[in-house]
């Protein structure tokens, strides 16, 4: 990527100027990452080894989990530095990479989420064709797509903010490189550059809603038609825990990135980017599995058997 910038680092401000608050936001986090990490890695390890869960649904969660991982681990590990230095430093390549692989998670995890509701419309709508339609192959078909388009648009969005100059001011307010907060630094013009952002962005949040509500449309009509109210039950559970992880993650992601950054407010940006990038990937191991039966039973046969194998049975 050539560019004419004079800028060689950027200064990273931070999630607050409060001093007094900093000891407490590093040990919030910390605790949200350790559950993150230890939740995404349980999920991950339990699926591997539990060959009942080697169904279509798991692979697409066992990537979800990989996704979060990852996605957080880009940014709470400077998070954390931040908050015990006060600012922090970074190189001008280092804010690149870190925006090109926060691009790529975010991405991946947007597609995904839309391959997670198309198989759960074929599995509630057409049960019988199921095994036929969800195959190992169209599986593997829809995770490596939506790696493909990860990649392909985060390569779009980071050669997008770092073709423009920055020769002026290098503070970036915010607790990351974000692309909005790192974009308003730029001493060039950026409105052709903030339209193909926007373009970019609506074409994969909207494509992936789309498939969203789609699914969903014809997965309520089914269950309207349902006779059995357990069935019924069974099936809103599963769609209202897929439907809370949607709309934290899209609401988040639209109203970050579909807006000029003229009008950006930076420290409510700040407070929105807490969510999609600590809470929900902490959170959608707890939805995806402390409400699912499957893994809590695979969970404790798990358990059983380390206490078998410790010895530590009666």
């Amino acid at each position: 990527m050539e560019n004419s910038t004079e800028v060689t680092q950027f200064i990273l401000l931070g999630i607050t100027s409060v001093p007094e608050l900093w000891i407490t936001f590093f040990i919030l986090f910390t605790l949200i990452y350790l559950v993150n990490v230890l939740g995404n890695l349980g999920m991950i390890v339990l699926i591997l080894l539990d060959s009942r869960l080697h169904i279509p649904m798991y692979f697409f969660l066992s990537n979800l989990s990989l996704v979060d991982l990852c996605y957080s681990s880009a940014v709470t590990p400077t998070v954390l530095a931040g908050l015990l230095k006060g600012d922090n430093i970074i190189s001008y390549n280092a804010c690149a990479a870190q925006m090109f692989f926060l691009a790529v998670f975010a991405t991946v995890e947007n597609f995904l989420l839309a391959s997670m509701a198309y198989d759960r419309y074929v599995a509630v709508c057409k049960p019988l064709h199921y095994t036929s339609s969800m195959t190992t192959a169209v599986c593997a078909c829809l995770t490596s797509s939506c790696y493909l388009f990860g990649f392909l648009n985060a390569s779009i969005y980071t050669g997008d903010a770092f073709s423009l100059s920055f020769c002026k001011s290098n503070v970036v307010n915010h607790f990351f490189c974000d692309i909005p907060a790192v974009m308003i630094l730029s001493c060039s013009e950026r409105h052709v550059n903030e339209m193909v952002l926007i373009l970019v962005v609506s074409f994969s949040i909207f494509f992936a809603i789309l498939v969203v509500l789609m699914s969903y449309l014809f997965i309520f009509i089914t269950i309207l038609k349902m006779h059995s109210s357990e069935g019924c039950q069974k099936t809103l559970s599963t769609c209202a825990s897929h439907l809370t992880a949607v709309s934290i993650f899209y609401g988040t992601v639209i109203f970050m990135y579909l807006q000029p950054s003229s009008s950006h407010s930076m420290d409510t940006d700040k407070m929105a980017s807490v969510f999609y990038t600590m809470v929900i990937p902490m959170l959608n191991p707890l939805v995806y599995s402390v409400r699912n039966k499957e893994v809590k039973t695979s969970f404790k046969k798990m358990i059983e058997k380390t206490k078998l194998c410790l010895g530590l049975t009666n």
